[in-house]
């Protein structure tokens, strides 16, 4: 296997101030996306066109998806914190770096998505007839990402 093009099953992700090797397999990552908002400005006495102007960048929310872990887990447990304790409890964002990997395990870019706290928390449905894990979907609200 070559370093490209790239494969997207082998990745690793981290969490600053989480640790634990459960807490970081994951299933699926999903949401580097990143668009340039505008708005729309008519100019007096021109009525054929608009005006689009930019209005800086939109992101959409980090999903993280993994088979369900033990309740005592640190990330389920900031998930809870921050989602179950409203406005009254102080939000802790944290940073959260997920790397592409090359055969040797080494990283072939990163993404760091900062300031990022959990927003949504999801565990998947139940169904006897189903011989499938449980899978608990995470969503992250963030600031800003970068790649490297």
């Amino acid at each position: 296997m070559s370093d490209y093009p790239p494969v997207g099953f082998y990745f690793q992700l981290s969490f600053t101030g989480i640790s634990g090797k459960a807490d970081a397999s994951f299933k699926d990552v999903s949401g580097f996306n990143v668009e340039m908002g505008t708005e729309e400005i008519a100019e007096g006495g021109e009525n054929s066109f608009k005006h689009r102007v930019p209005t800086g960048a939109k992101y959409q929310n980090l999903v993280l998806k993994k088979a369900l872990v033990q309740k005592d887990s640190e990330l389920t447990k900031w998930c809870m914190d921050t989602i179950n304790g409203g406005l009254a409890e102080v939000i802790k964002p944290k940073t959260i770096i997920v790397m592409l990997l090359n055969e040797k395990g080494q990283p072939l870019k990163s993404w760091s998505f900062y300031n990022a706290w959990p927003v949504k928390w999801d565990v998947s449905s139940v169904n006897s007839m189903n011989n499938e894990l449980v899978i608990e979907n995470i969503e992250f609200a963030f600031s800003y990402y970068d790649e490297k």
